[in-house]
């Protein structure tokens, strides 16, 4: 896959049926990260000015993330996030190459589009790392009832050179989500009037 050694790939798959003891009308909750764990070329090197390396790879690794996640979804995706971890040989940069708008559009496409930008987290860690995935809705970012997130555990990964390109998608919001804003309803009704005028 897109010239960076893939050591393994894994997913995460979280449904959740109930929250306070009650549900809403709209089904179960169901959230999807996957992960690519990479090697990472620029470990034990220090600076080194020129991440392109990444940045070109990552247009593969988020069009496969992107299709698998909608795989394990089995359905359409309401959220997207994205985000990773760099090995301890690394910097926080070198994960950043991974998850710019190359791979961010990559997957957008993959997952069959989205017009909002992706919310992202980033960090430098030694294996057996948990990392909070951000969700938002995919169409617009102000709909508060998507905010939302997947904790994923990385059991055996990043070694020190290597890295963890993350994907993640949501088929709704939170269940039972009270706190207003602007619903998925009025969010498309504004996209589709104004597509139209």
């Amino acid at each position: 896959m897109s010239g960076l050694v893939v050591r393994k790939t894994f997913a995460q798959i979280e449904e959740t049926r109930l929250v306070a003891g009650r549900t809403d009308d709209q089904g179960p909750l169901r959230k999807v990260a996957v992960c690519a764990v990479v090697k990472n070329p620029y470990a034990g090197r220090g600076y080194v000015a020129d991440l392109s390396e990444i940045v070109e790879a990552s247009k593969e690794i988020g069009t496969w993330l992107g299709e698998e996640a909608v795989r394990l979804l089995g359905g359409t995706p309401q959220s997207y996030g994205k985000g990773g971890v760099v090995g301890t040989d690394g910097e926080q940069e070198h994960i950043n190459a991974a998850v710019t708008s190359t791979f961010g559009n990559a997957l957008r496409d993959a997952i069959g589009g989205g017009k909002a930008w992706i919310t992202s987290v980033t960090k430098a860690a030694a294996s057996d790392v948990t990392i909070d995935i951000p969700l938002a809705f995919k169409d617009e970012i102000w709909v508060r009832s998507h905010y939302d997130a997947i904790t994923v555990h990385i059991p055996d990964a990043p070694h020190p050179d290597e890295l963890v390109v993350i994907a993640a998608v949501a088929n709704r919001g939170r269940i039972n989500a009270r706190v207003g804003g602007m619903t998925v309803a009025e969010a498309t009704s504004a996209q589709t009037s104004g597509a139209s005028s």
